[in-house]
């Protein structure tokens, strides 16, 4: 199984998938913001190909190894498009569920994270290609949410 996490920024993917990597065994966590990390010095848009690429070929190592796979990462149509080509062989297995509340709740402040200008527009530029509301996989307005909650939602939505 992979199921990838999409969202903005600041929309739950790493919290709610924390959770679903201890409730499901057996299962990989991907945070593809790492690979940014090993060229820090590129600007994240210049970047976004290569680290999505990159995530591609280790998902496609566990997949291989039996290890399930929990992706977090934004996801535009192009990318989405180019993910499905890559991981094509893997389509049955692959869900994309969107943690899609709204812009304004994107924005605020959550737990002990506070957003930097640059995520906050990084945020709203995530809303205006319109990440939070694909014309791919499934949609989850977890804005009345618990993490936990939401987490429960994506089981129900990939069982």
């Amino acid at each position: 199984m992979i199921l990838w996490l999409n969202g903005s920024i600041n929309s739950g993917k790493s919290t709610v998938a924390r959770i679903l990597s201890t409730e499901l065994k057996n299962t990989a966590n991907i945070e593809i913001d790492v690979f940014h990390e090993f060229i820090h010095w590129k600007p994240i848009e210049e970047s976004v190909q290569l680290n999505i690429k990159n995530a591609i070929s280790v998902i496609k190592n566990f997949i291989e190894e039996g290890i399930d796979v929990i992706v977090t990462y934004p996801l535009s149509q192009k990318n989405y498009d180019f993910v499905m080509t890559e991981l094509g062989q893997y389509k049955d297995q692959l869900h994309v569920v969107t943690l899609a509340p709204p812009l304004e709740d994107a924005l605020i402040n959550r737990g002990t994270r506070e957003l930097v200008e640059w995520e906050i527009e990084r945020i709203k530029h995530h809303y205006s290609i319109g990440v939070p509301s694909p014309l791919f996989g499934d949609v989850i307005d977890n804005s009345h949410q618990t993490p936990e909650e939401t987490a429960n939602a994506v089981l129900a939505l990939i069982k």
